[in-house]
């Protein structure tokens, strides 16, 4: 590669982000009508190479937020049929984010040490 040049953003890349967008703002309209979708934020979404399946992940306060979100997977897969322009839109399936929960760890023990160093 030439210096200067730059990777072309790939396609999976812009599919997450669109998706991620467009579900977020699902969210906020379903949360209208189901409490327990007040309080969910989309950290990412992962889609398959071919695009036929794509993970959402998300973080909750909510108790019931995975519930809630498979619940309503049919009207937010209607939406993202809606508003964007794919030839095929991945079926979407919801994963509580890892990434929340292990910093979350990190910080308890953090603060572990430093009561402990205290």
């Amino acid at each position: 590669m030439a210096t200067g040049s730059h990777q072309p953003y790939p396609r999976s890349a812009r599919v997450n982000q669109i998706l991620r967008e467009v579900i977020s703002d699902e969210l906020v309209r379903l949360a209208d009508f189901d409490e327990r979708l007040e309080l969910i934020t989309v950290t990412g979404v992962d889609t398959s190479p071919d695009l036929r399946q794509a993970t959402v992940y998300f973080d909750s306060l909510s108790a019931d937020a995975h519930e809630a979100l498979v619940e309503h997977r049919s009207a937010i897969q209607a939406s993202v049929n809606a508003q964007t322009r794919l030839k095929r839109t991945p079926k979407l399936s919801f994963a509580a984010d890892p990434a929340v929960r292990s910093g979350e760890a990190i910080e308890e023990i953090l603060r572990r040490q430093s009561h402990d160093d205290a």
